[in-house]
């Protein structure tokens, strides 16, 4: 057996191998247990990294109106894109959005505050917009 620790790629490999040949008394379940999981957090982190690039732009879009430009709109669109894309992949995530939506906003806020300038006291507490805008393909906040 391939040392997990030592050869990663290589203790995949044999571990794909092991299921598809049906040989499950063989496999590193401790491990394959610890991959597994650690795939749906990394796909949770995906689906939170996108919402708050998204959540960043707007706030940016919304309290920098003179510096609104198409560089700020295209990132907002990508990240739209990205993060329906990512949610659409695990709808399994669903019933976790109220959670990723509130601690995304939260790390944009810090960052909105850290490129902007602006105080973290002057934006919303909460996130201010809902899903249904989050996703909506033409809404820019005012």
């Amino acid at each position: 057996m391939i040392n997990y620790e030592k050869d990663f790629y290589s203790w995949t490999q044999e571990q794909a191998e092991l299921l598809k040949s049906g040989r499950f008394s063989e496999l590193d379940i401790d491990n394959l247990i610890e991959e597994v999981e650690a795939m749906g957090r990394s796909e949770k982190r995906e689906l939170e990294s996108r919402l708050t690039i998204l959540l960043l732009h707007l706030l940016k879009w919304q309290y920098q109106e003179v510096r609104r430009g198409r560089s700020w709109q295209l990132s907002i669109d990508e990240q739209r894109i990205q993060f329906c894309k990512t949610l659409k992949e695990n709808p399994g995530l669903k019933p976790a959005l109220d959670e990723i939506i509130k601690d995304a906003y939260k790390l944009a806020v810090i960052k909105a505050a850290r490129e902007t300038k602006i105080s973290k006291a002057v934006f919303p507490e909460s996130c201010p917009w809902t899903l249904a805008q989050l996703i909506d393909d033409g809404f820019y906040p005012d």
